[in-house]
Parts: structure tokens; sequence; C-alpha cells
């Protein structure tokens, strides 16, 4: 019986999946012309762009307006229930209204509809049915009805919710184009997160600098340039010319490959065991794109060069803890 169960579960599981890929599809050939007025309509407003919805539409609408918001389109929620109590309020006339209902009739939008009409707001409706009061009452309606909803009893929102949350980032994304919207305007508005650390933080924010960067000249002895690796702890020194310029780099690597011979440390100089042609990075650089060179040639360190002079050095345990994985 337990095995009969598992199916059961299963086979709904991959027949919700179904429906609601079927209910997705669909919407593409639903973009046409009134999809682009709703773009030109956001576009042109010089406001803010408000997302309203009751129920688990207001939960989709919440997040097509913090979609809106992080991709160059500033946006907020409005519960409509609370903009009928003061919220509206937070709607004025250089904004624009996206309005979130399947069957275009719950009362709590519908309620608002003169108000809106009075402000004089471009209002965007998304429902499932284009003969509803929400959507005649719209500038532009987006169709995104489905056949049926994923929930057996055809009550529960599940397909319907989908397509307007799929809809409410085709606009989105519509919109992040238009605009213009780059990697770093991104970035700037999600600075807290791993993804504005990897497009905000530089190789200088996280190199190290001054008496923590290892450095030798090249007529160091092999015992130096061994105490300068163990005292700054980064597994290598940099050899330096008396210019600051860069002639090489000693690593763990380097010493072992050395030790296969037969050498004095105290005697033999550090620019006859160095690598030269070290792969440097510029401070300006993305620590992920430096991380990227770490990964491909399978280093743990850089060497930061600047107008020809070591300014600094770079490790991989230094980005691991500023949070670029």
């Amino acid at each position: 019986m337990a095995e009969q169960g598992s199916i059961s579960h299963i086979a709904s599981a991959q027949r919700t999946i179904r429906m609601e890929s079927a209910a997705v599809a669909a919407l593409e050939s639903r973009v046409g012309d009134e999809f682009d007025r709703a773009c030109k309509l956001l576009l042109d407003i010089p406001g803010r762009i408000i997302v309203i919805g009751m129920g688990k539409s207001g939960h989709i609408a919440r997040k097509i307006a913090a979609t809106l918001a992080s991709t160059g389109s500033p946006a907020f929620f409005v519960h409509p229930g609370e903009a009928s109590h003061g919220d509206m309020g937070m709607i004025t006339a250089e904004d624009a209204v996206i309005a979130l209902s399947n069957s275009g009739t719950v009362a709590e939008i519908v309620t608002l509809l003169p108000l809106l009409k009075r402000i004089g707001v471009p209002l965007v409706s998304m429902t499932g049915n284009p003969e509803s009061a929400l959507a005649a009452a719209s500038d532009v309606h987006l169709d995104t009805g489905v056949e049926t909803e994923a929930c057996p009893l055809d009550l529960a929102p599940t397909s319907s919710t989908t397509t307007a949350l799929v809809m409410g980032d085709a606009l989105a994304i519509a919109l992040l184009e238009a605009r213009g919207f780059t990697a770093d305007d991104f970035a700037f508005s999600h600075p807290g997160g791993t993804l504005g650390k990897k497009l905000l933080l530089m190789v200088r924010d996280v190199m190290r600098v001054g008496d923590a960067i290892p450095r030798v000249d090249r007529d160091a002895s092999l015992s130096r340039a061994l105490l300068e690796i163990s005292d700054k702890g980064l597994g290598m020194t940099t050899v330096t010319g008396a210019d600051g310029g860069l002639e090489g780099v000693f690593t763990d690597g380097d010493l072992r490959r050395s030790l296969d011979g037969s050498i004095d440390i105290n005697t033999t100089a550090i620019g006859d065991l160095m690598s030269v042609n070290a792969k440097t990075v510029n401070p300006d650089m993305l620590a992920a794109e430096a991380m990227r060179i770490m990964e491909e040639n399978e280093i743990g360190a850089l060497v930061v060069v600047d107008d020809g002079a070591v300014t600094g050095v770079l490790h991989l345990k230094d980005l691991l803890h500023a949070g670029i994985t």
C-alpha cells in the first residue's frame, strides 16, 4: 500500500507540473499589441508602479512588485483592502497601477476603480476574464486565464497564479531591457547579497597591502625568502626590483621543485629560482574575475600590479572570507 501511495503522489505531482507548464506555454501566443502597450504605458510614467491584488493574487502581486523594483522599475505593493482605509494616499497621479485578479471581479479591487479613474492613474490589469469589470476599466488588459486550475477541484488558485507570476516576470524583463538596466545597476540594488558582492567587490577591497605583502629582492637568499613566506603566511612571496616592479614570484611549489636539486639555501639567490611571467591582476578588477583566474590556473594567490608596481597580493582565502564563491 505504501508503494501505491508513493506512486499516487508522484503521478499527482507530475500532473500538476504538466498542467501548469501547459498554462504558461499558452501565454506566449497572447503576448502581442496589448503587452507592448502595457510596457509603453509603464515606461512613460514619471512615478512608481503600484501592484495590487487580493488573497493568492496578492502574494503574486508582492513578488511582481519586488521583481520590478530590483530590475530598474520603482514599484511597491499596496493591499487593496487597506487602500480603502487610507492607503490610497500612497498612489499619486504620476504612478501607474497593475491590478491582479483571476476573476476580475474581486470586490476590494473593483471598489478602487472609480478612485483610480478620478486620480487619472493608468491601469494595467491581469485577469482570466476579459469581460470582467476590472478588465473593462483598464487602459490595458493582459489575459492570464487558464482552462482549468491544477487543483483537481478546480478551486485553489494554482495554474492561474503561476501564469500571473510569469506574465509579471515578462513585464519586468521587458522593462529592464527597454531601460538598458545593467549588471552594475542590479548590483546597486542588491549590495548585501552574494550577487551584489560578485558585481561590486573589487580586488582593491580585499587585497593584502603594505607590510602584509610578502616581498624580497632578487638577490635575497632562499633562506631569507622562506622566512618571508613563513612570516606572511600566504605560501608565496613576490620578488621585486628597486623600483617596486614585479620580477617574479616564489611559491611553495617552486620550493618543492628547487629541493629536487642540490642547492644551498643560504647562498642560492631567489632570483635563480623564482617563476617569471606570474599571473597578475589590477586593483580595479572585479574580485569575482580574480577568483575565476585563480580557478582556471589552479593557483591560490595573485599579485596585484598597478602602473608597473606591486601594490598588493590577493589570496584565495581572502576572497572566500569576503563571500566570493
